[in-house]
């Protein structure tokens, strides 16, 4: 028997990222030059106490699979428990994809009823943050809830994109509210939960037979334990926490590390983050490099200039050659005399020489024009080309060519 088992979604196709997820699954995202995002909840896991965990695959989860591997990176490769990789089966009856987060978990009542665990965890796989899930695990018991949601303050006028829960002065929940567009409060659901197992796994089964239900936690299951009167918990969270299921969003969660401030601290020793390590040979800056305020991790070569940047590993920026504001994912090679700016170029793409990608915002009278522009993964621009700011490229641009 297991106090506590989580259970990780990460089947999303995670289409808002476009071209970085054509043939991996989100979670599996290159994320702080060294890490993926599914690293952060696993990693949560491992410093949280919590030794077993369901990863619920299902979007072009090879690359993610082969990541997660064994979990001996997390220290999560137990003979009673450890990690789990469960995609949807096939069962006597037919099988079926995972028609919501609450099908997910419903269609693995098994793998956790062999846990007979007291309380299940709910994580998502697109999130980065640190959080010690056993402080949340204590509000819950102490509350003695049903149900505990993962809130944090936001801004009243960002409020209404996200679900936003109503609470009282003891921060019991007794209104949930879809991204309203007059919110009644600033708590923001972060798709964290904790449930009594007994109550999730009858509630579970209640919408599982429902035809009409989206099979969906926050449109379907949440609001059907309010409405029965269930005790629901809020558990503020103030530590750094970004939803990066956008381009924007991936490429402002990465910024945030460069920040002089520092809001995410990947470094802290008591809480370190997990990953699974490459065999790389140490990084270098030449003599005829430039480096300000950029994160260099190992097996990148630098010879041009990087300024507010990140380089995975394996990355190479030619003499000549200028990336600012910029991500290069593993791999990715930028040619001298060409120009990155403000864009993100994907695993083992090449921006050919005198090429420029990118452009700065303070160029546009109109931002709403502007955006982040993206190379996919394993292309090939071509001398001389140009991406404009905000282009998502799926195929390789030819030299001289200008794409929007």
């Amino acid at each position: 028997m297991k106090e506590c088992v989580a259970m990780l979604l990460a089947g999303g196709q995670g289409s808002r990222l476009y071209a970085l997820t054509q043939n991996i699954a989100k979670p599996a995202v290159p994320y702080g030059g060294k890490y993926r995002i599914i690293d952060f909840p696993l990693s949560n896991c491992t410093n949280s106490g919590i030794d077993t965990v369901g990863v619920l695959t299902q979007y072009q989860p090879l690359e993610l699979n082969e990541y997660i591997g064994n979990g001996k990176p997390w220290d999560l490769d137990r003979l009673d428990g450890g990690v789990h990789v469960l995609p949807p089966y096939q069962k006597a009856s037919g099988s079926d994809w995972y028609l919501g987060t609450a099908n997910a978990i419903c269609q693995n009542i098994r793998f956790i009823d062999r846990y007979d665990p007291q309380y299940v965890l709910i994580l998502s796989g697109d999130h980065i943050y640190k959080m010690d899930y056993r402080s949340m695990l204590d509000v819950h018991k102490a509350a003695h809830a049903d149900c505990t949601i993962s809130v944090m303050k936001v801004p009243m006028e960002e409020a209404s994109r996200f679900g936003i829960m109503n609470a009282d002065e003891n921060d019991v929940i007794y209104e949930f509210e879809e991204k309203p567009k007059n919110p009644k409060s600033d708590l923001a659901s972060m798709g964290i939960y904790i449930f009594s197992w007994d109550v999730l796994r009858e509630y579970l089964l209640r919408d599982d037979a429902d035809p009409e239900s989206e099979h969906d936690f926050g449109k379907n299951v949440i609001p059907a334990l309010l409405n029965d009167g269930k005790k629901m918990q809020a558990y503020r969270f103030e530590g750094y926490w970004k939803d990066v299921g956008t381009i924007a969003s991936l490429w402002d969660a990465n910024m945030d590390l460069l920040n002089p401030s520092r809001p995410f601290d990947v470094w802290a020793k008591d809480s370190k983050i997990y990953s699974r390590p490459q065999s790389l040979p140490p990084h270098f800056i030449s003599s005829t490099a430039k480096v300000e305020n950029s994160l260099i991790t190992e097996g990148s070569q630098v010879y041009g200039d990087v300024e507010t940047s990140v380089l995975f590993g394996g990355a190479y920026v030619e003499e000549g050659a200028e990336v600012a504001f910029s991500l290069l994912l593993p791999g990715a090679r930028v040619e001298k005399g060409a120009k990155v700016r403000y864009s993100i170029i994907a695993e083992n793409s090449t921006v050919g020489s005198g090429s420029v990608v990118g452009e700065s915002p303070e160029d546009f009278t109109d931002i709403d024009k502007w955006g982040i522009a993206v190379v996919g993964p394993g292309l090939k621009v071509g001398k001389n080309a140009e991406i404009k700011a905000g282009a998502m490229i799926y195929d390789d641009v030819k030299e001289g060519e200008v794409r929007c």
